[in-house]
């Protein structure tokens, strides 16, 4: 019987296939940061107050934001490299040494942009003690190695480490975090363990891999950086156009405030990264089977638009019914407005899973210069929507003009297809 079900449905073979391997330890990766996110934030409500959780999220914001610079669009561009140089040890110890070092390079002129702002400009002045114990998040997004372990297709090590990590994390927050104005060292637990694990997961790949470190070659850093700046830009676009919300809500309103949107916005990015994690874990088969046969691309890709909205539709209707239920298990109380607010965020999910077929054609074809001008193109719509709503509206004109970005992401995307890819677009309607 079992022999019979093995010829019909090979598990085995699907078990061993590395890239499905990949996909589940990625789903695995941000389905434990999604566990820790819900398990933390009630916590640090009861412990530091609403309104300082606003102030350590908006400083979270801005380190975010400037993790993107320290990425830089290696976490794309480089497991290609180091796929492609899998059994060449000599390779990746170089491709290792130089991507390390241009990303703890610019981790550092980031940092100091940081100091700048806070002890030279006297900027950020709600949160400036919050932001300065952040910056270790920093460096721990540099020495992550995870672009590397993509690469090498053994995801399994850094998944267990990330998970781990976010449990130091956890546990650093009942340990240490008991009051409001212990805030400032919510951000720095995070990256002091992100920052821990990440060095003990270089350690593993130099001893356990046999990949030695290198002093930085200054000419190949500079153009890897050159060859990825509109990676960068596309990706900083992206992020202002998904996160930007909250920072341009700290302009027009107090701590509370912030802190009860930003407990609704949470809850909808954690939701939001499925479209991501989609995009990262199908994009692969996805170019794959593009160059081999258009057909099998083009029913893959179809199935794995529809899948993604009805599974995403799914979620978007839970949050949306189940809005008042889940503020009141993350915070322990009733919250009206961060109610207000994710009701309206909650169709986000489903709206930015329309646009994955886009977002997938755009990637197969290596159009780095389409992926620029959209995603700029939605970060000016939703700076200009965001300011104005929220400056008349408040949360809750922000929380729309962040819907109606997405709306206008897949619109823009689109157009882009049909004008650039119009044969592409074609074929796929035609197999409807």
């Amino acid at each position: 019987m079992f022999e019979k079900l093995n010829l019909l449905f090979p598990l085995g073979n699907y078990i061993r296939n590395k890239s499905i391997q990949n996909f589940f330890f990625l789903a695995f990766i941000q389905s434990s940061n999604v566990l820790i996110t819900i398990i933390s934030m009630p916590l640090l409500i009861q412990r530091i107050g609403v309104d300082q959780f606003g102030l350590v999220n908006l400083a979270l914001s801005v380190i975010v934001m400037l993790n993107i610079l320290v990425g830089f669009g290696y976490n794309l561009s480089a497991p290609r490299e180091v796929a492609i140089n899998q059994q060449d040890k000599d390779a990746l110890s170089h491709i290792l040494s130089n991507v390390f070092s241009a990303k703890i390079l610019l981790a550092i002129i980031s940092s100091l942009a940081i100091f700048i702002g806070v002890f030279g400009l006297d900027l950020f002045r709600e949160y400036q003690l919050v932001l300065v114990f952040s910056v270790l998040l920093l460096f721990s997004e540099a020495t992550l190695p995870l672009w590397f372990f993509q690469g090498m297709e053994k995801m399994k090590l850094v998944s267990i480490a990330n998970v781990f990590s976010k449990l130091l994390f956890l546990m650093g927050i009942v340990l240490f975090i008991h009051v409001p104005t212990q805030s400032q060292w919510v951000n720095f637990l995070m990256g002091f363990f992100g920052l821990g694990i990440n060095l003990f997961l270089l350690v593993y790949i130099h001893i356990f891999l046999k990949i030695k470190f290198y002093w930085p070659e200054f000419s190949a850093i500079w153009k890897s950086l050159t060859t990825n700046i509109l990676l960068f830009f596309s990706n900083l676009g992206s992020h202002i156009a998904i996160n930007g919300g909250l920072i341009i809500l700290s302009f027009f309103s107090t701590a509370e405030i912030l802190g009860m949107y930003s407990l609704a916005e949470r809850v909808i990015m954690v939701m939001r990264m499925v479209p991501s994690l989609i995009v990262q874990a199908t994009f692969p088969n996805a170019a794959r089977l593009y160059l081999m046969d258009r057909t099998r691309f083009l029913t893959f890709s179809t199935k794995v638009a529809l899948l993604s909205m009805g599974a995403s539709a799914i979620l978007s209707i839970g949050a949306y019914l189940g809005a008042d239920l889940i503020i009141q298990i993350l915070s322990g109380r009733s919250l009206p407005q961060s109610v207000q607010v994710l009701e309206i965020l909650a169709f986000i999910p489903f709206l930015a899973c329309i646009n994955i077929w886009n977002v997938i054609v755009f990637l197969i074809n290596d159009q780095k210069q389409l992926l620029f001008r959209t995603s700029w193109l939605i970060c000016g719509y939703m700076l200009v929507a965001s300011v104005f709503a929220t400056a008349y509206y408040g949360e809750q004109g922000l929380a729309i003009a962040l819907l109606s970005t997405e709306v206008a992401s897949f619109l823009i995307s689109s157009f882009f297809n049909w004008k650039y890819n119009r044969t592409l677009v074609n074929e796929f309607f035609s197999t409807r």
